[in-house]
């Protein structure tokens, strides 16, 4: 027995210091020891956003800010948080940047080597499938809240895309840390039967609430209008918040305002040559 248990515990160690794919959590435990013996363990930063989605008569309407924030400062005031899957499907994505960037790339290839398979026009559920299995088996630890959008052979739908993977089907969605405010627009203002003109109203509307009640929401607004004619993205629907001074002409400094400590040239070797013909650049 005492073999047995010994060649398990060893298959067991192998089994442990296999190299695998991945997220590891084998620190998990160790971490938890430290908070509770009094080290401040980091913290994830605090993420800014207001997407929204919308149903109408003819299609969907997705909205979104394009502050980009980084705890307290604004890391990119014109970022682009509606990002393409299909030519039918669009996504909205609030959370951590990069995951929300990679999570939306990947379901994108995996949906256009499907559309290639079957010659079909992509599915909404397909591509609702494909997202929730990936962030589902990772737990929530691939900080990506989603709204998908768009119209399919069963006519314009939108889903709501929790990070641990679970889904919700709606008439209308809002996520990230403005969605209470734009949700108040929603649920005062929407109605069944709405045209495209005042479905991107309520929904321009909507962001709007979320840039103006929400610190990590801002700058413009962005629309994305998606029907069984195709897609059209409005980029900088709305720019509420210009910046309403620059200085006129610019500032110019005289040469050694900043004075140079020293200065160094050092030749690269790749730009010796030592005979030949040079490179021929067409003309």
């Amino acid at each position: 027995q005492a073999l047995t248990a010994a060649m398990s515990s060893s298959a067991i160690a192998e089994a442990l210091a296999e190299q695998r794919g991945g997220f590891d959590f084998e620190l998990t435990k160790r971490n938890a020891l430290f908070e509770a013996s009094g080290m401040k363990v980091p913290r994830a930063t605090k993420t800014g956003t207001t997407i929204v989605g919308l149903c109408f008569k003819d299609g969907v309407v997705l909205g979104a800010d394009t502050r980009s924030t980084q705890g307290s400062t604004v890391a990119d005031k014109n970022c682009q948080k509606i990002h393409y899957i299909a030519d039918n499907i669009y996504c909205c994505g609030a959370g951590t940047a990069a995951d929300t960037e990679f999570t939306t790339a990947l379901i994108s290839s995996k949906i256009e080597l499907h559309r290639m398979a079957t010659g079909k026009q992509p599915r909404l559920v397909t591509a609702l499938t494909m997202l929730k299995r990936l962030l589902f088996r990772y737990q929530g630890h691939v900080g990506a809240a989603l709204i998908l959008g768009g119209v399919d052979c069963n006519g314009p739908s939108l889903y709501q895309v929790y990070p641990h993977g679970s889904t919700d089907y709606l008439p209308y969605v809002t996520m990230g840390s403005g969605s209470v405010n734009a949700m108040a627009m929603f649920e005062t203002e929407y109605k069944d039967g709405l045209n495209q003109e005042e479905a991107m109203a309520l929904v321009h509307k909507a962001v709007l609430s979320g840039i103006y009640n929400d610190l990590g929401s801002g700058s413009n607004v962005d629309l994305c209008v998606i029907t069984k004619e195709g897609t059209k993205m409005h980029r900088n629907y709305d720019t509420p918040n210009p910046r309403p001074f620059r200085y006129p002409g610019g500032f110019t400094y005289k040469r050694g305002t900043t004075e140079t400590i020293s200065s160094t040239f050092t030749p690269s070797r790749s730009a010796a040559t030592a005979g030949g013909s040079g490179m021929e650049v067409d003309s």
